[in-house]
C-alpha cells in the first residue's frame, strides 16, 4: 500500500511535457518564425461571418499578380522585364489588402490565445495563416516593386548609386503594405510614392551627414598594409626572447667575457642601449679589435645552438 502510494506521488511530482513537443521538427521550424505580437488595419468586414470563406475559400476571385524582374546592374535606359500586366486594378489591390490584414487579424487573436494557454491544433493553425499572411504580403510587394524603380530611376543624390536607392525604396514599400487602410479608398500607388520619396529624403540626409563627417572617399589604393613591418617586429621580438633563454641557461657555453660583450653590444639587458666596440673595449678592458674578435666567436656558438633549436 505504501509502495502504491509512493508510485502516485512521483507521477504526481513529475514536471508536465511541454504541449508543443508534440509539433514535428519541420512544424517547431515554421512555429519559431511566427512574430511574438503582430499589428494589423481592421476593417470591419471582418467580423462578418463569411470573410474567411469569401476571401480564402474554394470560391475565392483568384488576383493575377504582375510579376517584376529587376535587372539592378544593367545601365538605366534598359527596360526592365516584365509581363503584359504592370499593375493591378482597384478591385483586385483591395482583395490582396483585405486578405492580408485579415490573415494578420485573424493571426492576431490566435496569438492572444495561445499565450493563455498553448495549444498544438492552435499553433498549427497559427502557422497555416501564417503562410498566408506571408503570401498575401510577397503577392502586394511584387505587384508594387515597378514603382521602386521608377522613383528610383528618377531620383539624384550625389554619391548614391541606383542599388542603393532601390533598396531604400523597397523598405519603404515593405512599411507601406504594412501601414495602408484600403478602406479609405486611395489608391495604394498614391500612399507608397510618398513613403518611398520620404525613404529617398531620410537617404539623403544620411549621405549629408556621412559626407561631412568623412569628406574624402576610401581609396584601396592608397591604403598602405603594415603587415610586413608587424610581421618583422615579431619575428625580432621572438628571437630576442629565444637569445636571452640561451644565455640564461648558457646553453652556447659561452665563456663570462663571451657573454658580457654580447649583452653590452646587442642591448639585451632591458633598460640598455647597443654600445659601440670602443666603449665595451673600455669597459672589459680590451682593444677594439680584440673585442670584435671575441664577439664574433660568441655569435658563432649563438648561431649553432639557435640552428640546433
Amino acid at each position: 500500500m505504501i509502495a502504491v502510494r509512493e508510485k502516485r506521488d512521483s507521477k504526481r511530482r513529475r514536471p508536465p511535457r511541454p504541449v508543443l513537443d508534440g509539433l514535428t521538427v519541420a512544424e517547431r521550424r515554421q512555429y519559431s518564425g511566427i512574430p511574438e505580437s503582430i499589428d494589423y488595419v481592421f476593417h470591419p468586414y471582418f467580423e462578418l461571418t463569411d470573410t474567411e470563406e469569401e476571401l480564402f475559400g474554394p470560391g475565392a476571385e483568384p488576383v493575377d499578380v504582375p510579376q517584376w524582374v529587376q535587372f539592378v546592374e544593367v545601365p538605366e535606359d534598359i527596360r526592365s522585364a516584365r509581363k503584359t500586366r504592370t499593375s493591378l486594378t482597384r478591385d483586385e489591390e483591395q482583395t490582396l489588402f483585405l486578405r492580408y490584414n485579415y490573415a494578420r487579424y485573424r493571426l492576431a487573436m490566435l496569438l492572444a490565445a495561445q499565450r493563455r494557454r498553448k495549444s498544438i491544433p492552435r499553433a498549427r493553425e497559427m502557422m497555416s495563416w501564417h503562410g498566408r499572411v506571408l503570401a498575401a504580403r510577397s503577392d502586394l510587394v511584387t505587384a508594387n516593386m515597378g514603382l521602386v524603380l521608377a522613383m528610383a530611376k528618377r531620383t539624384r543624390i550625389p554619391g548614391v548609386d541606383l542599388p542603393e536607392l532601390i533598396s531604400e525604396g523597397n523598405m519603404a514599400l515593405l512599411r507601406s503594405v504594412e501601414k495602408f487602410d484600403v478602406s479609405r479608398g486611395f489608391k495604394f500607388s498614391t500612399y507608397a510614392c510618398r513613403a518611398i520619396l520620404k525613404g529617398f529624403s531620410r537617404l539623403a540626409g544620411k549621405t549629408l551627414r556621412y559626407r561631412s563627417c568623412f569628406p574624402v572617399g576610401y581609396d584601396p589604393e592608397m591604403e598602405r598594409s603594415d603587415y610586413d613591418v608587424m610581421k618583422h617586429e615579431m619575428a625580432h621580438a621572438e628571437s630576442v626572447q629565444e637569445l636571452q633563454a640561451i644565455l640564461a641557461d648558457n646553453r652556447a657555453d659561452l665563456t663570462d667575457l663571451e657573454e658580457t660583450i654580447v649583452r653590452e653590444r646587442f642591448a639585451l639587458d632591458n633598460g640598455e642601449k647597443k654600445r659601440t666596440l670602443a666603449e665595451v673595449g673600455e669597459k672589459v678592458g680590451l682593444t677594439n679589435e680584440r673585442v670584435r674578435q671575441v664577439q664574433n666567436v660568441a655569435l658563432g656558438k649563438l648561431r649553432t645552438t639557435l640552428m640546433g633549436v
